[in-house]
């Protein structure tokens, strides 16, 4: 992908009233930013800053300086500043605002890119066409940054779906797992069932013993009722 930084290396009539002050430490940092020394860029950056923090050119530079240094977060929070600076359209022109915006909106962008927020990276680059719709390099990065939302968006959803099917796969399997549970939960029944019965067959046998036992009782009556009237009979004979 294209990350091309518009970086800006002249300080212009842009808040020119405190233009003097922060000149030099501006220029010192452009120097230092061409050199590729990124660290010493953004020290100078942050001085011109301290002499007037209504710098355009000064969070801008700033913001390209610690994208340099991948610090994207902060670089981003730099743009913004600088965005925000550009509200006020009756200090400079139309067509000099619509330029800066275009590149502020292109590099925080990009910012957005490298972190891999596709979506803001997109909104960002959309922006910056509306400022400059002929920027070929914003409309490059707004493809590569469109294309590479569709595929993480595509990835997200493959790994909800993924997610899901393991989870419903998980769910299947639960009532193999608690199959045995029934049978183990059998058993005291099947033992319940089984004393019952022996139960009922050691009540059933003592029932039958009585009968037995009254049988031989209600026999051994009726024998000796029939023994006693032969004696008698036997005595009057």
């Amino acid at each position: 992908m294209k990350r091309s930084l518009l970086t800006i290396l002249l300080v212009s009539t842009f808040s020119l009233l405190f233009a003097q002050r922060e000149a030099p430490d501006v220029r010192k940092g452009n120097r230092e930013y061409q050199k590729e020394n990124y660290t010493e860029a953004e020290v100078n950056y942050h001085r011109a800053l301290d002499k007037n923090d209504e710098s355009f050119e000064s969070y801008f530079n700033l913001g390209d300086a610690l994208f340099r240094q991948e610090k994207y977060s902060e670089a981003v929070a730099q743009y913004a500043k600088a965005e925000q600076l550009l509200k006020d359209v009756d200090k400079v022109g139309r067509d000099k605002i619509d330029s800066r915006l275009a590149a502020t909106y292109h590099n925080m962008g990009n910012a957005f890119y490298a972190q891999q927020q596709y979506d803001k990276a997109v909104g960002a680059y959309q922006q910056s066409l509306r400022h400059n719709p002929k920027d070929n390099d914003t409309r490059y990065n707004l493809v590569k940054a469109m294309q590479q939302l569709q595929q993480q968006q595509n990835q997200q959803q493959n790994q909800e779906q993924n997610q899901q099917d393991k989870q419903n796969q998980q769910q299947d399997q639960q009532p193999q797992q608690q199959d045995p549970q029934p049978q183990q939960q059998d058993q005291p029944q099947q033992q319940q069932q089984e004393q019952q019965e022996q139960q009922m067959d050691k009540e059933t046998a003592e029932q039958i013993l009585q009968a037995l036992e009254q049988d031989e009782q209600e026999t051994q009556e009726k024998l000796q009722r029939q023994q006693g009237k032969k004696r008698r009979v036997e005595k009057e004979w």
